[in-house]
């Protein structure tokens, strides 16, 4: 898998060589994210270049300490998604908001 790793400002918060997840939303995310990719419907380095753009604009728009690695990687997901047709942005916001309306607790 060397092949999908990232380096640099855009590796993921990792503690003993793993990635730390905060909440589930994030394990899923990045999992989607590798199995579209291995699949063949975008190219790891395709995802990576959205990543470091949002990771970019965030710190540039933000003058607080609110970076959120996860934030960034599903916008940068979100917009290869759109950007490959996969997935419309349109589409991508009614599932959001279909998700968000269930009750908390619920297994997305």
């Amino acid at each position: 898998m060397s092949d999908m790793e990232l380096s640099g400002e855009i590796v993921p918060p990792m503690a003993n060589g793993e990635v730390i997840f905060e909440v589930p939303w994030q394990s899923r995310v990045f999992g989607l994210a590798r199995v579209l990719c291995e699949a063949g419907h975008f190219s790891w380095d395709e995802f990576r270049e959205r990543l470091i753009a949002r990771i970019d604009a965030r710190k540039t728009s933000q003058a607080d300490d609110t970076y959120q690695y996860f934030d960034c990687f599903l916008q940068a997901l979100t917009d290869v998604l759109a950007d490959t047709g996969l997935c419309s942005s349109l589409e991508l916001e009614g599932r959001f908001d279909e998700f968000s309306a269930r009750p908390h607790g619920h297994d997305h």
